[in-house]
């Protein structure tokens, strides 16, 4: 069971930027699957989430109008697409799975989700 996270980079503000979550060793349209960010000093927060299933978006108030989370469970691959990026937007941005539906219980929060990626950098400068 593995996550691994790619397209992170060094963008300049307003620019836009595509993340992708491969997973291997379980399908990930039948979990539910987050991203989070982490920049440095500051702890993980959620960005957006993806349903098991239907496929129901929900994402962060820094996120909400400017990302986009997706799936195409042909390629077992999970995106997010991130427009007009900016300065604070700076971090590094990881994939996790719910495998045990622990949002159930404790929401859209880090302890949810028991698979996680390795991280893509993503890194927004003028």
């Amino acid at each position: 069971v593995q996550l691994v996270e790619s397209g992170g980079g060094l963008v300049q503000p307003g620019d836009s930027l595509t993340l992708s979550c491969v997973a291997s060793g379980f399908f990930l349209d039948r979990y539910t699957i987050g991203w989070f960010r982490q920049a440095p000093g500051k702890e993980r927060e959620g960005v957006s989430y993806i349903t098991r299933g239907d496929g129901t978006t929900h994402y962060s108030d820094s996120a909400k109008g400017r990302f986009t989370i997706s799936r195409d469970n042909a390629k077992n691959t999970v995106y997010l697409l991130m427009n007009s990026l900016k300065p604070e937007d700076t971090a590094t941005y990881y994939c996790a799975a719910d495998l045990w539906s622990r949002m159930d219980i404790a929401g859209f929060s880090d302890v949810s989700f028991s698979t996680w990626g390795q991280g893509t950098q993503v890194t927004v400068s003028s």
